[in-house]
């Protein structure tokens, strides 16, 4: 996996559990820097700061050795910036947790997977989006996952 798909798919998951870098940190025993530089597909990080950073994150660190010609799995594409900042909005956070009880999983894994598919909705725009229309997809979801 190449660092800017590994950063990447922290930060996501770092945004979807609404964390603050410096409180991952704190958990993973790696400076603030460190791990920014790692968000941002910079740096060369060892085995044990990946493996503590996902744990910091509540994930768990798969390493795997693979043949050469075994298809690479790419990672998602980075969430839009409007997207990450509507995600620390109290309505998203209420809605997730609803979505979350309701499908009997784990909140944090419902808002990555709300995040995603929101994402994915968004990027059939032909224009950046904004908080309006984060919320009115948002509505989309939240009435296809009532019962």
């Amino acid at each position: 996996m190449r660092i800017e798909d590994l950063g990447t798919r922290f930060r996501i998951r770092r945004t979807a559990a609404g964390r603050t870098i410096a409180s991952v940190a704190a958990d993973a025993g790696l400076s603030v820097p460190y791990i920014a530089n790692l968000e941002n597909g910079r740096g060369n990080p060892t085995l044990s700061a990946v493996s503590n950073l996902a744990a910091a994150l509540g994930a768990t660190l798969i390493v795997e050795l693979a043949e050469g010609d075994r298809p690479v799995v790419e990672a998602p594409a980075a969430l839009p910036d409007s997207l990450l900042q509507f995600s620390r909005s109290a309505r998203f956070s209420t809605e997730a947790a609803r979505m979350a009880e309701a499908a009997k999983s784990p909140e944090t894994s419902m808002r990555e997977r709300l995040l995603h598919a929101m994402a994915g909705l968004g990027s059939l725009a032909t224009r950046p989006l904004a908080e309006p229309d984060w919320h009115r997809i948002l509505d989309a979801a939240v009435l296809t996952t009532r019962a």
